[in-house]
């Protein structure tokens, strides 16, 4: 399989595929979803919460973090993750754009 032509695509559109595809597992779900309901920034109790092991969430951390979604601090030796509030802003925006397009749709097939 070729690579993807990123180049020929809109930095809009890059954004939103960078978004979804750090969103596109469960346990990243279940990662954010943890993160607006304690609307603070967790330092370990994600491993607990999710029955995942340690390195595992480290690693959709670390695409979450990528993506822009989530932002971490190091607090002595452990690092502490919360949502990055203006890039979910961000997103939310370009989703509720990208739904409300389809919305506008009433006559098809």
């Amino acid at each position: 399989m070729g690579l993807t032509k990123t180049e020929i695509f809109s930095e809009k559109q890059n954004k939103l595929a960078v978004m979804m595809k750090a969103l596109a597992h469960p346990a990243r779900i279940a990662i954010i979803q943890q993160l607006l309901r304690a609307n603070a920034c967790i330092c370990g109790d994600l491993v607990d919460e999710l029955g995942l092991a340690q390195a595992t969430i480290s690693q959709h951390l670390k695409e979450l973090k990528n993506a822009g979604l989530i932002r971490g601090t190091i607090e002595g030796t452990s690092v502490c993750y919360c949502i990055d509030t203006k890039v979910w802003r961000q997103y939310r925006k370009e989703m509720e754009n990208f739904f409300v397009r389809l919305d506008e749709q009433e006559n098809c097939c």
